[in-house]
């Protein structure tokens, strides 16, 4: 447990802003004197109560709906109240407050406060009591702030199977039969006198390479997880006049960067997320790239071969109708060796031939060739970058996942591929054999949290809201 994480626990569970309804949200162990001042009366479990909600001089702070979860049956696992009140920020700041000092007061039936030492939750606070309660695991308690903040659709669908534990059962499914794997190997050693062949006998090897397939079909599953949560970004990089801006408004469908026949128009970055069929494509529009004397426009460059060196995809646009001037082909070629230069060797980058309403008839070129303007080949365009992305599943097969989880079952498989070895091997190495599957067993458990370190832990909820 956490410093202070059996302290009772307060906090404005909705979002900063005015709004019809907001909620207060009271977490800890014995309530029922909080309950009494908040509310003048008892509340049943788990049923909504309408009433004022009473300050010190019995005189309402506002009036709405109490709901009060005993423990275990609550989202903590602790004593939960909910009062829904008026979603003003003051009156929830002053509902708050008014529920911090109730605590304080002394109980005339104990003679003790009502609830001693409750504070204001810190973020993520509410959900890791969750989960140190065992009312969810560590890959459900991400799923909750990823649903919180998917950015389309299939993202949120995605995060909700999650939540629900569909991700958590495959990664158990995983672990049981890693399990079992270890019970043979353990017996082979603590027993080598038996005449019984353990790994033989239970097929040990197939059973291994049942377990390897299994993990390669959740590993596809979370890398499309995680490309769901993360998307990608995705560069526009060019020259002056290329139709940079006219291809991010494009493919935006709305008027965002300014778009003129003046080179240098846009001077810093423009940045939009998109998405392609429930991917979300972090898409920036930068500053043509060229030599200048202008000093705000050469700050606009510098800033565009910054955000080309951290992207994951590099749309580099061509205008078709200057192919044949020698000081455009010479730029060209100066950005093509930038490029090469800048952005490590598997950071792909797509030639993108613009303007084609303009040039007429063009011999084919590698990439995709297309007009900003009408919009003739951007379905081209928008399935390449689900290529480049490596987008392959439907969207109702996928589970979220987060970056650590890929990371997590790679180092499982790189484990596993190192048991196969050694029991491949004519010695079969068990001592190699068995500690490379309990490390196996340990990256998987922590995806769920069963082995995962408090330094961890602090970061992940410390990203939550405060009140979730």
């Amino acid at each position: 447990m956490f410093p202070k994480s059996r302290d009772p626990i307060a906090a404005i569970a909705t979002a900063p802003g005015r709004g019809s309804v907001g909620i207060v949200r009271i977490s800890g162990k014995g309530l029922g004197g909080l309950v009494q001042a908040l509310c003048g009366r008892t509340l049943k479990a788990r049923e909504a109560t309408y009433g004022p909600f009473r300050d010190a001089d019995d005189a309402p702070v506002d009036h709405g709906l109490a709901l009060y979860f005993p423990a275990p049956h609550s989202f903590t696992g602790e004593d939960v109240l909910e009062l829904q009140a008026h979603g003003g920020p003051v009156v929830l700041q002053l509902l708050l407050a008014r529920c911090l000092a109730a605590a304080a007061e002394t109980d005339p039936t104990t003679g003790q406060p009502r609830l001693a030492g409750l504070r204001v939750a810190q973020p993520g606070e509410f959900t890791e009591r969750a989960f140190h309660n065992d009312k969810i695991d560590l890959a459900q308690a991400e799923a909750i702030a990823d649903l919180i903040d998917a950015s389309t659709e299939a993202a949120a669908r995605s995060a909700s199977r999650s939540l629900a534990g569909e991700f958590s059962r495959e990664i158990h499914v995983l672990r049981d039969a890693l399990i079992h794997l270890r019970m043979l190997v353990e017996a082979t050693l603590d027993f080598p006198e038996e005449e019984i062949d353990f790994l033989q006998r239970d097929d040990a090897q197939g059973q291994l390479e049942r377990l390897q397939q299994a993990l390669a079909r959740v590993m596809a599953r979370a890398r499309q997880g995680a490309l769901l949560r993360e998307g990608i970004k995705v560069v526009i990089a060019g020259q002056p006049n290329a139709g940079k801006s006219s291809l991010l408004n494009a493919l935006a469908g709305a008027e965002l960067a300014i778009v003129t026949p003046v080179a240098g128009t846009t001077r810093d970055v423009v940045a939009q997320t998109i998405q392609i069929e429930g991917v979300p494509l972090h898409v920036m529009d930068t500053a043509g790239l060229r030599d200048s004397q202008d000093e705000v426009e050469k700050i606009g460059i510098e800033r565009a071969w910054g955000h080309i060196e951290t992207a994951d995809a590099v749309l580099f646009l061509h205008d078709l109708t200057r192919l044949d001037a020698p000081d455009y082909r010479a730029e060209e070629d100066r950005i093509t060796m930038g490029l090469g230069q800048k952005l490590p060797k598997n950071i792909p980058v797509i030639d993108v031939w613009n303007k084609l309403d303009a040039a007429g008839p063009s011999t084919p070129r590698p990439g995709v060739m297309l007009s900003a303007k009408s919009g003739e080949g951007l379905d081209a365009l928008r399935r390449r970058l689900l290529e480049v992305a490596g987008w392959q599943a439907a969207p109702e097969g996928v589970f979220i996942a987060r970056e650590r989880h890929v990371q997590a079952l790679r180092r499982v498989n790189e484990h596993l591929q190192a048991a196969a070895s050694h029991l491949a091997a004519q010695a079969r190495l068990l001592d190699l054999l068995a500690e490379e599957l309990r490390l196996a067993q340990n990256a998987l458990n922590q995806i769920t949290g069963e082995f995962t370190s408090d330094d961890l832990l602090g970061v992940i909820f410390s990203s939550f809201c405060i009140g979730k």
